[in-house]
């Protein structure tokens, strides 16, 4: 039986499910939520520090839920970011993964772990251009290929 009775939303939230399961492995916790704000926080850091012909070439290789929350509040205007070193790509994704209360996780944890299911989700090709794009302390943030 279909939990939204359309079989494309269904297989949506399967495959978003699936990611979300990966990270928390990844990351070595059974909080859903903060695999979620994991995966929000690297992939709009990502997304800003890419072109915009990247950004949309990445977007078509992810799961149509795990797409809108890619495109969520982005503004093409002055993109790509111009950040050249890992400390402020991991300030990035601090500042996306901001609580009340401080980062909910630890920056590079989360880009590791969300970069790691990336490379096992998105085809080769479309991981070399991203990694081409991106300066060499950040592409070191990328499991080996």
């Amino acid at each position: 039986m279909s939990a939204t009775g359309l079989e494309v939303f269904d297989r949506t939230l399967h495959k978003t499910h699936a990611w979300l399961k990966e990270i928390m492995g990844e990351l070595g916790t059974e909080d859903r939520h903060k695999a979620y704000m994991a995966l929000r926080a690297v992939l709009h850091a990502l997304r800003d520090r890419l072109t915009v012909e990247e950004v949309a070439q990445l977007g078509a290789e992810l799961p149509m839920l795990i797409r809108g929350l890619y495109y969520e509040g982005w503004n093409p205007t002055g993109k790509p970011l111009k950040e050249r070193h890992k400390e402020e790509f991991l300030a990035h994704v601090a500042r996306e993964l901001k609580t009340p209360s401080g980062p909910a996780l630890d920056p590079e944890a989360a880009t590791r772990a969300v970069f790691q299911v990336l490379a096992l989700k998105v085809s080769q090709g479309e991981l070399e251009d991203i990694r081409g794009l991106l300066p060499k302390e950040i592409r070191e943030l990328w499991p080996e290929a």
